[in-house]
């Protein structure tokens, strides 16, 4: 008798042994999914705001070389300083309404330099004030690094159309201040090309990036 009554002792006492380890798992189960991330939730937040590093700095493989990555391969310590550089402004080659000049750079020194981009063109009068707005840059031309051996020039095409065409009101400057490329002191040169518009609203000057030559 003594046996038959330990029997159902002992399963009562597994029954709740095991519910105890059952609702010990399921516990354990809901904290592991309470601390997990859902997948969808997975990717990184400032990835999705565009500014992780990982989406930022990542181009796709069709993507070419952009001007900034060009010009930070340009070497610094090589680069044409405005002291060392002589400017001029090229004849004027008229054609299709448009007055074309060429904006020289040479190079006066006894070293090879490199400039890269533009070059920062103003029109002042005597005192040095500016008296038309700043050119504009021209857009969809490539920018390459020129070297300059000592004596060699690069230029820019300086364009606008003819005042008289557009019928703005005009001023005569007296000289241009032309700024190298990443330099910040221009080179006074005397302006002898005639009126230039001083509107801001038609025959606005633009400049190229430099290239190699003179301009002829």
């Amino acid at each position: 008798m003594t046996h038959r009554r330990a029997v159902p002792a002992a399963l009562a006492c597994c029954a709740a042994l095991a519910a105890a380890l059952t609702g010990c798992t399921s516990t354990g189960t809901g904290s592991a999914a309470a601390g997990s991330p859902a997948p969808s939730n997975s990717r990184n937040p400032s990835s999705a705001t565009g500014s992780g590093s990982a989406d930022a700095g990542t181009a796709s493989p069709s993507d070419g070389p952009t001007p900034a990555a060009s010009a930070a391969q340009e070497p610094t310590a090589t680069r044409c300083r405005s002291s060392e550089l002589r400017a001029s402004i090229g004849p004027d080659h008229p054609g299709a309404g448009q007055e074309n000049f060429a904006v020289i750079l040479t190079n006066g020194s006894h070293r090879t330099c490199t400039m890269y981009g533009f070059p920062g063109v103003a029109f002042v009068n005597s005192a040095g004030e500016a008296v038309t707005p700043d050119p504009e840059r021209t857009t969809g031309q490539e920018r390459r690094i020129v070297t300059l051996a000592p004596g060699a020039s690069a230029w820019s095409a300086l364009v606008f159309t003819n005042p008289a065409i557009s019928g703005v009101t005009t001023v005569t400057p007296a000289a241009v201040l032309v700024t190298p490329p990443d330099e910040t002191e221009p080179v006074r040169v005397r302006w002898t090309g005639g009126k230039v518009s001083n509107t801001g609203k038609a025959s606005v000057p633009q400049v190229s990036p430099v290239r190699p030559g003179d301009g002829s």
